[in-house]
Order: C-alpha cells, then sequence, then structure tokens
C-alpha cells in the first residue's frame, strides 16, 4: 500500500474523532477541524490511489 494511503487513512479517523468530539461538546471549532481533517485524508488517499494506479499502468 502507498504511503500516501495508509496516512490518508489515519488522517481521515482522526478527522472523524475529533468531528465527533467537537458534536458531542458542542465545539464548532474542533468539528470543522476534524471534517477538514477527514476531507484532507480522503484528497491524501485518493492521490495514493492515483500514484498506484500510475505504478500499475506503468508496468503493464
Amino acid at each position: 500500500m502507498d504511503d500516501d494511503r495508509s496516512i490518508g487513512a489515519g488522517r481521515q479517523v482522526k478527522g472523524s474523532i475529533k468531528e465527533a468530539i467537537g458534536k458531542i461538546t458542542g465545539d464548532r471549532s474542533a468539528e470543522a477541524e476534524g471534517a477538514a481533517e477527514k476531507a484532507a485524508g480522503k484528497v491524501q488517499s485518493a492521490l495514493g490511489k492515483a500514484k498506484q494506479a500510475a505504478r500499475d499502468a506503468k508496468g503493464n
């Protein structure tokens, strides 16, 4: 697995947790930060998938 994919997955989890804590505590700032981090993780995971697809296409 590509590093970007694993790091992105970790950021998604961390963002989801932060977002949930923000919702529970009513802290809109933490909720927004969590949502942003989760979105950044999704982007990073997608980047890793694209890199892997490019490597696979180049290898075939």
